[in-house]
């Protein structure tokens, strides 16, 4: 059996070995950066800031027969603010003609911009590798229980929400869009000026081109990059698309990946919580998976196979001590 849960101060040594298995900025692989997350998770969770973007909220995958962390999502409360302004480059297009030579182009071009007052954002969703293409689908589930969070808890989060999806990185993790502008103009590595961004933009605004940069000055590979998703995040970019998310047309200005958004009460999985009694049945047919809320004070959720039949969630005995409650059920089909 599995729950997702709020994470905890013995959750440290676990997601450090998570933090390894994929490089993300926001689980960085650092026990004291680690702790101060969990730390100001804790708080978000128990007493959020009303300054949103202060807000990060943790979720963990726990086996619960040995107490295994295996999984780690995220939602940070508000991404671009005042302080911390959302950066990307608006990818569109501008036409050329001349009647003299009776000749036009469609020239794709980059434009860099900001956001000041931003959205929430989903990321750091990270699996144990022996665990992918389970079938509870563990994966979805460590997803979809950020959404159930969100649904339940509108009002800790903004009207939209945001995610910046993962670009094509080559064998050293470098990016093609990288290598043709951020380098030129900062002299930096990748992952270096990505680390600096999250808590110092200044160098950005200073030494990043403002001006409209056209692809076709750009080498094939990193036109080729420019809005697209590595192969291990093709699931990702077609599940979000699936459940109400769009292309904004905007990329991130270092590597090139997608921005994707949707409004909160349009992403399908938060449309689809419902609230349901717990019925116990001996055998159930066509079993679905669910990830139910069974502890709301500390969130904590327990993912189960069951059916749902007018209003009422048909589970084995296997849960028979929530026989009558009536519980906040979020499905995973």
């Amino acid at each position: 059996m599995y729950k997702l849960r709020e994470v905890e101060d013995g959750d440290l040594e676990a997601l450090y070995d998570l933090s390894k298995l994929q490089n993300f900025i926001n689980l960085p692989s650092n026990k004291s950066e680690l702790k101060k997350i969990i730390k100001t998770s804790k708080q978000s969770f128990t007493n959020p800031s009303e300054n949103l973007e202060n807000n990060y909220y943790l979720f963990v995958l726990e086996i619960i027969e040995n107490s295994k962390i295996i999984g780690a999502s995220m939602v940070h409360g508000k991404h671009g603010s005042e302080e911390k302004p959302h950066f990307y480059l608006k990818v569109s297009r501008e036409h050329k003609f001349s009647q003299t030579l009776n000749t036009g182009f469609i020239h794709g071009t980059l434009k860099f911009n900001l956001e000041p007052n931003g959205w929430s954002e989903i990321g750091g969703l990270v699996l144990d590798p022996n665990y992918r293409g389970h079938e509870l689908k563990l994966g979805k589930a460590l997803s979809f229980v950020r959404f159930l969070y969100i649904g339940l808890n509108k009002n800790k989060f903004t009207n939209k929400i945001h995610v910046e999806l993962m670009p094509p990185l080559d064998k050293k993790g470098n990016s093609p869009l990288w290598e043709a502008i951020g380098r030129k103009f900062l002299n930096m590595e990748y992952q270096d000026a990505d680390r600096l961004s999250q808590n110092n933009k200044e160098f950005i605004l200073k030494l990043f081109p403002l001006d409209t940069i056209y692809e076709t000055l750009l080498p094939m590979e990193a036109r080729n990059a420019i809005g697209q998703v590595g192969e291990s995040t093709l699931p990702v970019k077609s599940m979000l698309e699936k459940i109400g998310f769009h292309y904004t047309e905007e990329v991130d200005p270092f590597d090139g990946g997608p921005h994707y958004r949707a409004y909160t009460d349009e992403i399908l999985p938060i449309k689809n919580i419902c609230e349901a009694k717990v019925l116990i049945t001996n055998k159930i047919d066509e079993v679905s998976n669910f990830l139910i809320l069974d502890d709301s004070e500390n969130f904590c959720t327990t993912l189960v196979q069951g059916k749902i039949i007018n209003d009422e969630l048909h589970l084995t005995d296997k849960y028979k001590q929530l026989t009558g409650k009536t519980i906040s059920v979020l499905p995973l089909n």
